[in-house]
């Protein structure tokens, strides 16, 4: 995600300087050679060094140990983003920077299973929800900014509270990456007794366990950094298949299909929204 922000900020102009900081220095290369950026480093406090923004896209508790070392080294008046995918423990984390910077977390919502610098794209952010968390702290005019960057890019920042935030995409993030997961595993246990099941294996299956597929530190992260949210939806969840289940167990068709029908017309709903 970070990598497709710098392609489209420096495609735009929209920058006077565009830095990149990877840690292998395979990225730094591609980077460069791709035109992704003015200037990449896998050295951190060369990359910061007089920044006017500093954006964090790593996973969730990189990000906050990474918040704690640069700290000190920026110059006052510096906007500090990140793009993690939770945000109640990285704004605590930026609510203990020097009071001379300006914190705003943030969450682009278009993510990939795919990680690293070959999966980075041009456009990824355009018509995407992007998240902003200020902190009490921070001043109107570093909201705006944040804002800014984000419209720029082409995508549509909302303002949420850090706590809201990972009540939502728990439910609509991380819960689906843990059923996708549970989901693979249940195939998996077929396979091992019939292996045609994944010659069978089809659109169905492929859309509802993409997200299995992602980076497991990343999704460690997430899911250790958000654990209470997430774990109130997996009881909404079982909750819910419990009533599935035992409408089939009794043979209740019509009670089955009064169900499927309600879900079907809220996700149809959702999907005219879009």
């Amino acid at each position: 995600m970070g990598a497709s922000l710098c392609m489209d900020l420096k495609e735009g102009g929209l920058c006077r300087e565009v830095r990149g900081v990877a840690r292998r220095t395979r990225t730094v290369l591609d980077a460069f050679f791709a035109g992704a950026v003015d200037l990449v480093t896998n050295d951190l406090h060369t990359g910061i060094l007089g920044a006017d923004i500093v954006i964090l896209a790593t996973p969730v508790r990189n990000i906050i140990s990474t918040l704690n070392e640069i700290g000190p080294r920026l110059w006052p008046g510096t906007l500090v983003m990140d793009m993690g995918s939770t945000k109640s423990s990285i704004c605590a984390a930026m609510e203990m920077l020097p009071p001379a910077l300006e914190p705003v977390g943030g969450h682009p919502m278009c993510g990939k299973e795919t990680a690293g610098f070959e999966s980075a794209e041009c456009g990824l952010y355009r018509n995407a929800t992007w998240v902003l968390s200020p902190l009490p702290r921070t001043s109107p005019a570093a909201l705006d900014l944040a804002a800014e960057l984000a419209e720029a890019v082409g995508a549509q920042p909302v303002i949420l509270d850090a706590a809201r935030h990972d009540r939502l995409v728990a439910s609509i993030s991380h819960l689906p990456f843990l059923v996708a997961s549970a989901l693979t595993r249940a195939v998996a246990d077929v396979g091992a007794d019939d292996a045609a099941v994944w010659q069978l294996a089809a659109g169905g299956f492929r859309d509802t366990s993409r997200v299995a597929a992602s980076d497991t530190q990343m999704f460690l992260d997430i899911l250790m950094t958000n654990r209470s949210a997430v774990l109130d939806q997996v009881e909404t969840f079982q909750a819910h298949l419990g009533e599935l289940r035992a409408l089939l167990e009794d043979g209740d068709e019509e009670g089955l299909r009064a169900l499927l029908q309600g879900t079907q017309q809220v996700r149809a709903g959702w999907t005219q929204g879009k």
